[in-house]
């Protein structure tokens, strides 16, 4: 028997009192009071409290039956609380005097309480991911998620976007992570890889006219994980033609204004900051500076280049930084204090050490006072932008690995004394970034985007003589100290392509076997074109405050790859195998026993 239900168990209101009502969902918390019981009856819209009264004794009976996460229907009529009200529930003026109840199914104990703020290992609850699932906090989480998909897939289909769909089996590519192979059965020895991005397809369609595209679309990389990555992973991608990078800005703050205002109802400024990849790492040791607070770095390299003090004009000589931050108020820090941070920052970051200048009452105390004169530290102190009670934090080594190391010291810091303003939402497109990146154990260059990333006009005659100095016309969209979106103006002529092939190694025949089918499309007449791509995981993660991708996925993997609920991957059967023409190596085979 089925109860079709009239309302969920999120809706009802005291202008419902006395009506007749159907409710369907799970059983919560039971409260037996003599001659009464309430129950919480839940489903993904909410709580609505229900009682049984002795008046139905067989109903009764029913009800002391009931335990948690029993599936039921009732029906009943919508009564007043009078002064038992639950204000922390839309409901908690009314409850249900129920009159008639079928179970639908019932229930064992689960591994762990369905409830918010719960101390069960992130283990159990992914094998039980469908218990988990339950809690209003998760299921909150990826109702959020659904709100940005109609929200970005209306901004779109508004601007004229078509939404086409691109394969999921694709060749693999050289660049990048590792990609997920997959074996065809009908050519054998041969491979289809699952597509890290959809980046040649989408340019292809500007090839083929289609001038606006977009496509919320499933991507895969097989790399380690951790919280902010999982194997498979889903990105808005978007691709446009005739346009330049300011066409790309204005779209997506566009959208990013729709998107808070239609999830989180936050309303934020439009345009956005602007910062060269430059002065981000020189600023904030990061190319994805979280600018919801100060610290900004401060080069004492000039400064202390000629002082006695072998650790700052040794650094400066070899080509290094010495660098600092400034903490406001916390001058007075006890020595105790600073060793645990030193302590902290040589494990976390792999500095060498930390030096320091306390702005006390009776004048600066530097922790190397001794080997720099008076006049150094003044001069420091006042680069630094330090007043009494402040606290300056210094470091040296080489570039940009100091850079790096102030950055992570910058973000300790904030975190450590609430310098975050955790309410903000603060964009940022960090721009002009290198066009390419020189690898130690390789020995040749790697796109720092990818390889099909356009040079700054400007600088193609450098490609030549000096390609590590040549920019990119490529921008990230950071928020909060994430990237969230990286996107590029794109080459579209065949003859910048294969330069930009051959710098990266690819040689004419390889890249003839990977890409022809790209170079011969631009053969008949490719638009200038440019695009985006953003990570809806991390987005849905910022919006909802989220510690990890896991939490706004409604199936994620563990840092194994794996999902503990399916248990898999897994083995497969010999005949699967045979028919895809692979055998496994006999030590995998043993281990797999």
């Amino acid at each position: 028997m089925l109860f079709k239900r009239s309302h969920t168990c999120g809706e009802l209101t005291a202008k419902n009192i006395g009506e007749e009502v159907v409710l369907n969902g799970w059983v919560g918390p039971r409260r037996d009071h003599g001659g009464l019981i309430f129950i919480d009856l839940r489903d993904r819209y909410g709580v609505t409290q229900i009682v049984f009264t002795e008046k139905d004794e067989k109903l009764h009976e029913q009800a002391e039956d009931l335990r948690a996460e029993y599936v039921i229907g009732i029906k009943g009529e919508v009564i007043s609380r009078g002064e038992a009200v639950n204000p922390n529930l839309t409901t908690g003026e009314i409850e249900i005097e129920v009159k008639d109840m079928v179970v639908y199914s019932e229930a064992e104990t689960p591994p762990f309480e369905i409830k918010d703020d719960i101390t069960t290992s992130e283990e159990t609850r992914l094998r039980y991911r469908y218990l988990d699932l339950r809690r209003p906090e998760l299921q909150q989480k990826l109702l959020m998620r659904s709100k940005v998909y109609e929200s970005v897939r209306s901004f779109y289909h508004d601007q004229d976007f078509a939404e086409v769909e691109t394969p999921v089996l694709m060749r693999s590519t050289p660049e990048g992570a590792r990609d997920y192979l997959v074996p065809s059965r009908v050519n054998a020895g041969k491979f289809f890889a699952l597509p890290q991005s959809p980046q040649t397809y989408k340019q292809l369609l500007m090839v083929s006219g289609f001038d606006r595209y977009f496509q919320i679309v499933k991507c895969f990389r097989d790399e380690d994980l951790r919280a902010d990555r999982q194997p498979e992973f889903t990105q808005i991608d978007v691709e446009m033609s005739f346009v330049d990078e300011e066409d790309i800005y204005s779209y997506h703050e566009a959208l990013m204004k729709k998107l808070l205002k239609d999830t989180v109802n936050k309303d934020i400024s439009t345009p956005f900051p602007r910062m060269s990849y430059e002065d981000a790492m020189n600023t904030y040791g990061s190319d994805k500076p979280d600018t919801r607070f100060g610290l900004e770095f401060a080069d004492f390299s000039e400064i202390v280049k000629d002082a006695e003090f072998k650790v700052f004009s040794g650094t400066v000589a070899n080509g290094g930084g010495v660098v600092g931050i400034t903490v406001p108020g916390q001058g007075e820090m006890g020595r105790g204090a600073i060793d645990r941070l030193t302590d902290r920052v040589k494990k976390e970051t792999g500095a060498g050490g930390l030096i320091y200048i306390k702005m006390q009452e009776d004048g600066p105390l530097c922790s190397v006072a001794k080997f720099l004169t008076e006049d150094i530290v003044d001069r420091m102190v006042e680069k630094a932008g330090a007043e009494k009670g402040d606290l300056v934090l210094i470091l040296a080594g080489p570039k940009p690995e100091v850079l790096k190391q102030l950055g992570q010291l910058r973000l300790i810091m904030g975190e450590e004394y609430e310098l975050i303003d955790e309410s903000a939402f603060n964009f940022l497109w960090v721009t002009e970034f290198p066009l390419l990146e020189w690898d130690e154990e390789t020995h040749r260059y790697h796109a720092m985007h990818h390889p099909f990333t356009s040079p700054k006009a400007e600088d193609i005659d450098k490609l030549d003589e000096d390609p590590g100095s040549v920019n990119a016309r490529a921008y990230d969209l950071v928020l909060n100290g994430n990237e969230i979106g990286g996107g590029s103006i794109r080459i579209h002529d065949q003859k910048t392509q294969s330069r930009m092939f051959e710098l990266l190694g690819i040689g004419e025949a390889e890249a003839r076997e990977k890409f022809g089918f790209l170079l011969d499309a631009f053969k008949f007449g490719a638009p200038p074109h440019g695009g985006i791509a953003l990570g809806l995981d991390r987005i849905v993660m910022l919006l909802t405050g989220a510690n990890s991708l896991r939490d706004v996925i409604a199936f994620p993997k563990n840092q194994k790859a794996q999902s503990m609920m399916d248990n898999s991957p897994d083995v497969v059967d010999e005949k699967q195998l045979d028919e895809l023409h692979i055998s496994i190596k006999r030590q995998i085979r043993e281990q797999l026993k």
